[in-house]
């Protein structure tokens, strides 16, 4: 493991702007030869930011997108459910089950590389779940000031989009998050109005008045299903054709 680590080491050694593909090539060498029901915790082993996701696609974007959503699965199932609102100008980052910390590390693979007009950000319900760990309000906040000032020192124009309503998860059922959902929805609102930059409100067409999704938009209580992916295209596009203006 150790002469793995230190040739994998080597192989990255020089700055990139990107994983390469000979990169890419070694991690799914290491993958391969785990079990299938490894594979998943090799991965993460790996690549824990899962660089090398949308690297090949990354590499085939030959004109600047309009704009680029990233975020969790919330933003990949939307791509999914709703091919139509993407195109190659408007670009699905989504990882499912990824933190705000993992997200920051491929922003500028997977955001800024691309030279988009502008970012949509979605994520912090995992870091509620503890997916990679305990992470405190403050570190997310701090990844959220990050990404945002990554995306600004390079003129993208940034969108905070809410994170949506839930009362449970059922990956982590020990979980109540409607109010630390809604104590984070706060501080995005407000951040967004400090900073100057739109803030799109999913949570407050989703939400029941207990905090949890209403229940013709999701099928598990976290996820939106067709319907809710319909809901929040009609939230975000208001703000979605000011940015084309």
């Amino acid at each position: 493991m150790l002469a793995t680590l230190i040739a994998l080491a080597a192989a990255t050694a020089q700055p990139q702007t990107a994983m390469t593909e000979d990169a890419c090539a070694r991690i799914d060498a290491q993958v391969s030869q785990k079990a299938k029901a490894e594979q998943d915790g090799a991965r993460r082993q790996f690549d824990w930011p899962n660089l090398c996701r949308y690297a090949d696609e990354n590499a085939k974007v030959a004109t600047a997108p309009r704009i680029v959503f990233i975020g969790d699965s919330i933003t990949e199932f939307w791509k999914r459910d709703q091919p139509a609102f993407f195109s190659p100008s408007v670009l699905g980052r989504g990882i499912s089950g990824q933190t705000s910390e993992q997200i920051l590390l491929r922003f500028y693979q997977d955001v800024v590389a691309l030279k988009p007009g502008a970012v949509h950000i979605l994520t912090g319900a995992n870091d509620i779940a503890g997916n990679t760990g305990l992470i405190t309000p403050e570190s997310w906040q701090n990844n959220i000031r990050t990404m945002v000032d990554l995306a600004r020192a390079r003129r993208i124009k940034v969108v905070l989009g809410s994170l949506l309503p839930a009362d449970a998860f059922w990956w982590n059922p020990s979980m109540r998050p409607a109010t630390q959902l809604a104590a984070m929805n706060g501080w995005l609102r407000d951040y967004a109005k400090s900073q100057g930059v739109p803030f799109i409100d999913y949570y407050a067409a989703m939400a029941t008045p207990t905090g949890g999704m209403k229940r013709e938009l999701t099928d598990d209580g976290v996820h939106p299903n067709k319907r809710g992916y319909d809901v929040m295209k009609t939230v975000a596009d208001p703000t979605l054709r000011a940015l084309a203006e």
